[in-house]
């Protein structure tokens, strides 16, 4: 609703009242507010509470270094050139000067030598792309090893999933763009990956590069991709994903006063949004002194792209690298049907591992509430402890991923290290299937031992330090128990519970029986909370309680023995 500010009166109690003169600001408020309505909302969602941990902060850093990019993106645009006609390049660096070269790369050297603060722009840029797709990994990590990926958050996490891989394709359109020797490797060997599909592969290839590789056309699509297509779908799920996040409410820590039907923390004005204005200029300043003090793509040391040439040791940026790994440890496997040749030392770890990584980690969310039949609402985290598989199985997916991306630099380990370089591709060839076993097993037992530890601490409290000396001569050291506080955070889990399968009857009350699926899921079920470690029960404080004490008095009377 609406206030008519001409209606508001100033008196001292001695003067007659007479109505202020309404501001400007307050006038053009009053008629936006008239017409669009947006006073009730700003009101409501001002006042949002959002919690505060400083783990929430890894999503704020993938907004703002999103936020950097787009800035110096747009600053780039005034002096880039995506052009492939070949000029004559007269700048500043003079070991490339009069060499023919596209317009793209000339464009990419001026930004760096002739522009003022231009190389300082084109790094923040590039330093700026990196965070924003690690921050986004690892955000999405934390979301899944505390359980916030549960109903009703499942959109959110797809919408995440979707971002990271339009965040991973952003960044490859865009350092393709200066056309210099390192990026136009990395086209070549898109070209070779696109032409590796069955069937359609040529017919990709042609319609891409506008003809055979290079062509003239694929810088100047690769640039509508990378400065239109793209940041609007970026922008658009970003938006969604924000939305949702105050729709479903932020999800919190478990603690005193914290449930799941509120929210513990600070309203969006003031304390939020300052706090997260001050965290937009530490992202900014972080990635203006990266961009000032690291090099990062130089590619005047490359110089310009030549199909002849290809430079050993070459590296993609690092969130393609696990796919580059893939593609050097596979064995060259090839086989002839009806006169096509599949590929598929190529078509496995490029074209068909990736999709099925990502389809997999998509589903994670799906794929645990049927496994669990859990259909309720959460809204409060989980302690990765607390869900031993969950965080086992994030961990198997973080070691292959690891192992592949280390196996995409098995050419420079080998160098580093004098090591024979068949021999580290002998053996990640092994450890991308037994690495995440292991690493799986191991999480498992950790976590199960860390729930374990919490039971200890909350049934026997925690060593003092005083040790006491019974009249058997025998030793023991004093326990206290946590403060009121402590507990309620460690207890603050629900119980695992197996439930078992919902029979169907029928008319005559006899139940159906389940199918192969029903029966897998049950078996799932108990392999996933099986292990489990369960919070102590009323009883189980009594009893350790009622030993507490006993202790008590044993130590007391050891002590006037003594």
């Amino acid at each position: 609703m609406s206030v008519d500010t001409t209606k508001v009166a100033k008196t001292n109690a001695t003067t007659a009242a007479t109505p202020a003169r309404p501001s400007k600001l307050a006038g053009a408020a009053t008629w936006a507010d008239d017409r669009l309505g947006l006073g009730g909302a700003l009101k409501k969602n001002i006042r949002k509470v959002f919690p505060d941990h400083w783990s929430f902060m890894l999503g704020e850093i993938a907004l703002w270094s999103f936020v950097v990019l787009l800035i110096s993106g747009v600053l780039l645009t005034l002096w880039f050139v995506p052009s492939m006609s070949e000029v004559q390049y007269q700048g500043s660096y003079d070991q490339l000067r009069g060499i023919y070269m596209s317009e793209a790369m000339v464009s990419s050297l001026n930004i760096s030598f002739d522009v003022r603060g231009g190389l300082l722009l084109r790094q923040m840029h590039h330093w700026a792309a990196m965070l924003f797709i690690a921050s986004m990994m690892i955000h999405l990590m934390r979301v899944y090893f505390t359980g916030a990926f549960r109903k009703p958050r499942e959109v959110n996490w797809v919408i995440g999933s979707l971002l990271l891989l339009l965040g991973t394709l952003e960044g490859f359109t865009g350092y393709s763009l200066p056309d210099d020797l390192l990026s136009g490797t990395g086209v070549r060997a898109a070209d070779g990956f696109m032409k590796a599909a069955p069937v359609v592969g040529t017919y990709m290839s042609f319609f891409l590069f506008g003809g055979e590789f290079p062509g003239e056309s694929i810088i100047p699509r690769l640039y509508i991709v990378h400065v239109l297509l793209i940041p609007g779908l970026l922008l658009a799920l970003i938006a969604a994903h924000m939305m949702l996040v105050v729709f479903h409410k932020h999800t919190q820590w478990p603690g005193p006063g914290r449930t799941q039907g509120n929210v513990v923390g600070y309203p969006m004005l003031p304390v939020y949004a300052a706090k997260a204005g001050g965290f937009f200029f530490i992202v900014f300043g972080a990635t203006a002194l990266m961009g000032g003090l690291m090099t990062i793509n130089p590619v005047w040391k490359y110089g310009p792209y030549d199909p002849s040439k290809v430079t050993a040791g070459s590296q993609p940026d690092w969130y393609m690298g696990w796919p580059d790994g893939a593609l050097r440890i596979i064995p060259g496997w090839e086989s002839h049907f009806l006169g096509v040749t599949l590929s598929w030392n190529i078509l496995l770890p490029i074209l068909v591992l990736p999709i099925v990584f990502w389809l997999l980690v998509m589903m994670l969310p799906f794929i645990e509430a049927w496994i669990t039949g859990d259909k309720r609402e959460h809204h409060l985290l989980q302690r990765p402890r607390n869900a031993p598989t969950r965080t086992a199985l994030m961990v198997s997916f973080m070691t292959f991923y690891g192992l592949m991306w280390a196996a995409g630099g098995n050419d420079l380990i080998a160098i580093r290290f004098d090591m024979s370089i068949n021999a580290i591709t002998y053996f990640m060839r092994v450890a991308v299937f037994v690495g995440p076993v292991i690493a799986f097993i191991i999480t498992r037992r950790w976590c199960i031992s860390l729930q374990r530890h919490d039971n200890e601490r909350l049934l026997h409290g925690y060593e003092t330090g005083v040790v006491s000396r019974s009249a058997e001569g025998g030793f023991s050291e004093l326990h206290l128990p946590y403060s009121p506080e402590k507990q309620y955070t460690l207890t603050a889990r629900d119980r695992d519970e197996i439930r078992e399968l919902e029979s169907s009857v029928d008319a005559n009350g006899v139940p159906a029986p389940h199918g192969r699926a029903s029966r897998l899921q049950l078996k799932l079920r108990k392999w996933w909370y099986g292990s489990n470690v369960q919070k102590p029960t009323v009883e189980d404080f009594e009893a350790a309680h009622h030993h507490g004490e006993h202790h008590e008095v044993e130590g007391a009377g050891s002590k006037e023995l003594h």
